[in-house]
């Protein structure tokens, strides 16, 4: 099993950093509950992928940045009404600090960086480091210091200049703490792409004293876009334009000042705005999509580039509950420095599935007694729907028709759903998607027990993906990019039932893996047809499964193991970066 290092071991860890061979570069990287510097899926994916580098001995170090008042601990009243409350915490207890600093220059001042360090050790003792930047330092103006406090707040200004940090800073600081023989930079989404920026101007500085010793002036042809092409990779995560960071050329001349030409910012990211996405996908030699529907969708966005797919998977091992790693340790030896040969889930007795999945349900329905102070019933079909909570994932579409749905519960089979997810503090949709969920639950109490869970987070994740009995998952085509909630409950045998969607087209093998909303065919989604769809599978097909064929539920369990565990796991993830990315 992998284990993280306290900074007391950080600190008495010798490894190598002259072999790093490799850079990433991600705004977020969730690794600990008790380490609030993610928001969601693109966090807890760095996280997991770092993971699996520390147990395949990939030469990688992670840089991102720290955030001293997290992301926001949430608050939900009566109504559901969502309230932000920081989420302070003390990087002294988990991190190290190193004594190395970098600067860089923010409307021409200079802002100091410090890093914390956090190592992630393998199962055969490797360790990857994690550089957490932190520009809260006395040197800086009380404005500078503050850019490392929060993650996505503040305006256009505030984003760009922790983007500047993140990038360029990112690239010195490495310089600064002897990672000198990086030949990869993989940025993990836009966020970091100005990191390209910094590459380029290294490599021009190198070209200074000839231009000098001739006299020339400086030429767009001074700056080396293909070495650094040659040196970076980019992941996109999101198919929404509306979901790239994009800035005004004024604010970047602004911000960023003009050691790169505005000719030249305007041919690599976008003449009438600065687009993040557009300057990784110009000086990237290897793009890719987070799943194979992602990666055809990102082509279509942007036609001009080949746009690769490498679907996302989650580290088994984090995500795998107690009472199945146990199933596991006896059945499947080995599992946990090689997930694919979960493959063998198939030989495990149904007996052992049974019981292994009623303890985490068990585990669950009292955490939600506890915390929620509502009723649930061990017995009853327990849905699970935990994601950020954002208008396209349509976290209400199952109550679209409240008659309908209590009829099919009262006729068909009892139903009980859990909820969980935040909303970002600026998105007013998502917070009504909240409050109406929450509407939704008092309306429906003692009919169909619905109960929305506050500030969901790692643990809280880790208990739902292995206790509900089925995982419900309602994007709107073609707006999800991958997915990974899924992924984690299939590992813990829990069937998924899921817009045809992101990884789901990959993973769904209909009444084998899950079941299907909707049809591959659609484009785009229809609300009112998702909705019939959704309730027909339950009323047809998913509740009397439940509750009238046990051994087949129990070999859907065991095909969710052996078919999407398998797969959709962070170790076969990284070979294939290993292989297509970083390796040519």
């Amino acid at each position: 099993m992998e284990t993280i290092s306290s900074p007391e071991h950080s600190s008495n860890t010798n490894f190598r950093k002259e072999k790093r061979r490799i850079a990433y570069f991600s705004m977020e990287i969730g690794l600990d509950s008790k380490i609030p510097t993610y928001s969601g899926g693109l966090g807890v994916l760095a996280g997991d992928m770092i993971r699996s580098c520390a147990d395949l001995s990939v030469p990688i170090v992670a840089v991102t940045l720290l955030y001293r008042d997290g992301y926001f601990y949430q608050k939900l009243d009566a109504s559901g009404n969502q309230e932000e409350l920081p989420f302070r915490w003390n990087p002294k207890e988990l991190l190290s600090l190193l004594p190395a600093r970098a600067s860089v220059q923010i409307e021409n001042r200079t802002v100091f960086v410090q890093a914390w360090e956090y190592l992630v050790t393998g199962i055969s003792g490797y360790v990857v480091p994690v550089i957490f930047l932190d520009a809260d330092i006395r040197e800086n103006a009380e404005y500078d210091r503050s850019l490392t406090n929060y993650l996505y707040g503040g305006d256009e200004k505030y984003r760009l200049c922790q983007e500047i940090i993140l990038g360029i800073g990112g690239v010195k600081m490495l310089r600064e703490l002897g990672y000198h023989e990086i030949g990869r930079y993989h940025m993990n989404e836009g966020h970091s792409s100005l990191l390209t920026l910094e590459l380029l101007d290294e490599r021009k500085k190198t070209e200074e004293r000839k231009r000098r010793a001739t006299k020339m002036g400086e030429e767009e042809s001074d700056w080396d876009i293909d070495g650094v092409r040659r040196m970076c990779v980019f992941t996109t995560h999101t198919p929404v334009p509306a979901g790239q960071d994009q800035f005004s050329y004024d604010l970047v001349s602004q911000v960023l000042g003009g050691f790169v030409p505005t000719s030249l910012l305007r041919k690599l990211g976008g003449e009438e705005r600065f687009n993040m996405t557009l300057l990784a996908l110009n000086l990237s030699h290897y793009e890719n999509g987070v799943a194979k529907e992602h990666g055809k969708v990102s082509q279509m966005l942007y036609p001009g580039y080949h746009i690769d797919s490498i679907t996302n998977g989650v580290y088994s091992v984090n995500w795998v509950c107690d009472s199945f790693r146990r199933v596991f340790d006896k059945y499947i030896r080995g599992w946990r420095n090689d997930p694919f040969s979960l493959r063998y889930a198939l030989s495990i007795p149904r007996g052992e599935i049974s019981s292994a999945h009623k303890e985490a349900k068990r585990k669950l329905i009292d955490h939600v007694s506890a915390r929620a102070n509502v009723s649930l019933d061990y017995d009853v079909l327990t849905i699970g729907f935990a994601r950020r909570a954002t208008a396209y994932k349509r976290a209400d579409l199952v109550f679209s028709d409240i008659k309908r749905l209590i009829g099919i519960s009262r006729n068909t089979g009892r139903m009980q759903f859990i909820f969980s997810g935040k909303a970002h503090p600026m998105d007013l949709q998502g917070k009504a998607l909240i409050k109406k969920v929450v509407s939704v639950s008092q309306q429906l109490r003692g009919q169909v027990e619905v109960v929305y869970l506050e500030n969901y987070d790692m643990e809280l994740a880790r208990m739902l993906i292995s206790g509900v009995d089925l995982w419900l998952n309602t994007p709107r085509k073609p707006e999800e990019a991958s997915g990974t909630s899924g992924m984690k409950a299939a590992h813990n045998g829990v069937p998924s039932l899921s817009i045809l969607d992101g990884w789901w087209i990959e993973g769904c093998i209909e009444g084998l893996t899950g079941w299907s909303i909707g049809t591959a065919v659609m484009e785009k989604s229809r609300d009112v047809e998702d909705a019939n769809h959704l309730y027909d599978k339950l009323e047809s097909v998913v509740i009397p499964t439940f509750y009238k064929d046990t051994d087949r539920w129990i070999d859907m369990m065991r095909h969710s193991i052996a078919i999407n565990g398998s797969f959709f796991n962070t170790h076969r993830m990284v070979l294939q970066y290993v292989l297509n990315a970083y390796l040519h």
